[in-house]
Order: structure tokens, then C-alpha cells, then sequence
């Protein structure tokens, strides 16, 4: 990668023994994170420009799947095409697809901008904005989504980032409850926290079984448990974590994010009136 925007391989900030990655254009995706030149975030190969090859990309103006795209909000009907290739339900929301650009720009931080106009993806106008900041500590990212619509909408942010399990000895992290989901990956049943296993004083990836679920009442911290020096994942304003650990690969996901999976129709986020802005944070930093 290069220093400059515009370039295929990006931007990069960086500050004490943190390097992060950009792509500037599309998607507003994450493409390195290293501390002390390791990898916390899976890195995303040269050359490659797709979101799920990426290191982390925003989720918004939803996050996770909308039921087969069918919705009512303020008693008119909504339905959304699938998004994604193989995928029967919308996912993600729209700003991981889009187009972005830099706003600003310093050595240790940055900011992108996202405009998206009302359509058959998302029926309200919004600005979406990503600001990210590497202190010595690691890396901040706050996404600011405003509405620029005439029309109140809902509205879920969330980040999602692959962390790889090179080095992770384990994971921490205490929740209310989890969201049991269905062969869609839809959530069905609200249940204990420990039910899929106990994560609340630290638990290994290796597991016989596919765990792709949302956990409610987050606490807003996660521990990676790692050989080179533990890291730990923070969310502001961000009561939900969807946590997805696939068998055998070499990553796991950990998305704080403001609103569980299909949101719309079980736990509707509350109106974003025209002007409003909803804001979300998330740290990755060392523990």
C-alpha cells in the first residue's frame, strides 16, 4: 500500500506500533490492521476489491439480514432485493457496496463520506460518515449516519471486522441474552447467554459447530485473548454483538452494532427524523 488515496492498494494511517489500511473509494472498507506488524484484522489480499475479502466494512443503514427484504415502517409496506451473491435475504445494508470518499485526511487519521440517494435498495436519502483515528493505543471508528431525507427512518449501524484467529488463544466477552437463529441465519428464539457456551470468562475458536448468532445486552467489551499481547474490542452505543466463529477457517467476526439481526420487524430501531444523526463507535486496541 501507498500513502496516497486513490491509488488500488489505498491509504494508510498510522501511530506508535499500529498500521491501518484504507480503501477510500469502495466500500469504506478496512484492508489492514497490524500492531507491531502483526495482523489483528484478517488481512485482505492485493488487488482484491470485494467487501468479504476486506478487513472490516461498515454496516448501514441496516445491519445483518432483513427477512426476505419485506418490512412496514409507518404503515407503508417495503421489500428490498437481495443483495449479495447466494444470499436470500438483503444483508448489510447498502454503504458496504457503495461509493465513498475522503474528506479529511492526516497522518494518524481520517474521514469518509458516503451519500446515498433514495432507491429500491434503501428508500430514504442518507449521508454516512466514517471517521477513524490511531493513537498509540489502537484504532478508533466512529460511523455518523445522517438523515437527509423528508422522511423519518429507521436506522442500524454496526462495523465488521474479520479478526484473524492467528495467535488468539481465546475469546471473553458478557452478554443478557442470545438470539438463536434459524437454516436462514434469521433470529427465532431469545435465550441465556451461555447457551451456545459460556464466553464470559474466556473460551476457545475451535468448535464442532457453526456459531453465527447475535447476543443482546452487550457489554460493550470484548477480550481477544492472544499470544502477543491481549486486545480488547469496545462498542459505544452499541447493545448488540454478533458473533460469528465458522469451523475451520482462519478468522471470526465480532460486529458491535446498534440493532440485532432483522431488526425492523422484531425490535424496531426508534425513528431517525430528517436532520437526525445516529452515531456508533468501536475500538480495537490493546488490552
Amino acid at each position: 500500500m501507498s500513502d496516497a488515496t486513490g491509488s488500488n492498494s489505498g491509504m494508510i494511517l498510522a501511530a506508535g506500533d499500529w498500521r491501518l489500511g484504507l480503501d477510500p473509494q469502495r466500500g469504506g472498507m478496512i484492508r489492514t490492521l497490524t500492531r507491531r506488524g502483526a495482523d489483528i484484522l484478517r488481512r485482505m489480499p492485493e488487488g482484491a476489491d470485494a467487501p468479504f475479502d476486506s478487513a472490516c466494512f461498515p454496516l448501514a443503514p441496516y445491519a445483518n439480514r432483513i427477512a426476505h427484504g419485506r418490512f412496514t415502517w409507518d404503515g407503508t409496506s417495503h421489500a428490498l432485493a437481495p443483495n449479495a451473491p447466494g444470499q436470500k435475504h438483503p444483508l448489510h445494508g447498502t454503504a458496504w457496496l457503495g461509493e465513498w470518499s475522503v474528506e479529511t485526511q492526516e497522518a494518524n487519521s481520517a474521514t469518509l463520506i458516503h451519500h446515498h440517494a433514495a432507491g429500491p435498495d434503501w428508500n430514504w436519502a442518507f449521508t454516512l460518515r466514517q471517521h477513524f483515528r490511531l493513537t498509540a493505543d489502537g484504532l478508533e471508528a466512529r460511523l455518523e449516519l445522517t438523515n437527509t431525507d423528508s422522511a423519518a427512518m429507521p436506522a442500524g449501524l454496526g462495523f465488521h471486522p474479520w479478526f484473524t484467529r492467528d495467535g488468539v488463544t481465546g475469546v471473553a466477552f458478557a452478554a443478557k441474552a442470545v438470539w438463536l437463529a434459524d437454516s436462514d441465519m434469521l433470529p427465532t428464539v431469545r435465550a441465556t447467554a451461555d447457551t451456545l457456551g459460556d464466553w464470559s470468562q474466556g473460551a476457545g475458536l475451535e468448535r464442532p459447530d457453526l456459531v453465527d448468532h447475535c447476543y443482546a445486552g452487550w457489554n460493550g467489551q470484548l477480550r481477544i485473548q492472544r499470544e502477543d499481547g491481549d486486545v480488547l474490542v469496545e462498542g459505544d452505543d452499541t447493545p448488540f454483538l454478533h458473533f460469528y466463529v465458522p469451523s475451520g477457517q482462519d478468522f471470526f467476526c465480532a460486529e458491535p452494532q446498534s440493532t440485532m439481526p432483522d431488526a425492523v420487524n422484531r425490535e424496531a430501531p426508534a425513528p431517525l427524523a430528517p436532520g437526525e444523526t445516529l452515531t456508533v463507535t468501536m475500538r480495537i486496541r490493546s488490552a
